[in-house]
């Protein structure tokens, strides 16, 4: 197996305005997210999110603790959580192993654990989509699925906008210290999310895509509300998304997304809204 990860920088909102095309890209897309049997990782300095992906085809992979952390285990000062977008695979935590099946969830508490991915199918490997956030305390693990879910239905086709919103790795499921984790599936001839856009500034957000055909794309859009930019992506890349910047995104076919957040408020509803009209 191989792990490989890279150290993202934060970005003043006065500074990030100028950044050209290849610079935006370089700072706040992440592309590559699924390789045979490797691990890897972004380290943000935003809340000091993780954002990675394993996908074990044929062995399994190890969460190792990359050198910014100064740990001895990955999760020993962090919580995770994971979605599997792949074929059929297990996680095992110290002495437990969770099956998940495609679009289940794991909460992964802090604490000194091993963590292994594997699929069960080589021919059809897991992709596991992680993120992680510091934690203060240890929870217990947990499987979640989306019967689990708090599920929001918003939108309406005729505003090209009808989603489930199914929020699972959140305060209301289960207990956590920062990390909240949730996935958005838009339905057939919907191609906007999170539109009326807003910020939250109490905490940094990465929106991973998938469920995109390979010959789409999905326009991704950030910024402060007065000097928006935008993002060309395509399937199963993420995105970062600062504490200043609006995260919408709007597609040539419906897709879903995995929305990830760490910082200092769990209140999912703590949000500042934009008007359609006001946006720049």
């Amino acid at each position: 197996m191989k792990t490989n990860y890279e150290i993202r920088y934060a970005a003043h909102p006065d500074d990030a305005r100028h950044y050209d095309t290849a610079r935006l890209r370089r700072d706040f897309l992440v592309e590559h997210l699924f390789v045979a049997n490797e691990v890897n990782m972004v380290y943000s300095m935003y809340d000091r999110m993780v954002v990675g992906g394993a996908m074990p085809a044929g062995e399994p992979l190890w969460l190792e603790a990359i050198d910014p952390l100064k740990a001895s285990c990955f999760t020993l000062r962090r919580e995770v959580g994971v979605y599997n977008v792949g074929g059929a695979g297990m996680v095992t935590v110290a002495d437990n192993c969770y099956e998940l099946d495609y679009k289940e969830a794991l909460y992964i508490g802090a604490g000194d654990h091993e963590v292994m991915f594997q699929s069960k199918d080589a021919a059809h490997p897991a992709k596991f989509y992680f993120n992680s956030a510091t934690a203060h305390t240890e929870y217990p693990c947990r499987k979640v699925t989306k019967s689990d879910a708090i599920v929001a239905h918003m939108g309406s086709l005729e505003m090209s906008n009808e989603r489930n919103i199914n929020k699972m790795l959140v305060n209301q499921v289960l207990p956590t210290c920062q990390l909240q984790m949730g996935m958005t599936e838009l339905a057939p001839g919907s191609v906007w999310n999170t539109m009326p856009a807003h910020t939250h500034s109490r905490r940094m957000e990465a929106y991973f895509y998938f469920e995109l055909p390979d010959d789409q794309a999905v326009c991704h859009f950030m910024g402060e509300p007065q000097e928006t930019r935008h993002l060309w992506m395509h399937n199963e890349q993420a995105v970062l998304s600062p504490e200043w910047s609006i995260h919408s995104a709007a597609a040539t076919h419906n897709y879903t997304f995995i929305w990830g957040m760490g910082g200092e408020n769990l209140d999912y509803g703590d949000q500042d809204f934009f008007e359609v009209v006001d946006l720049k």
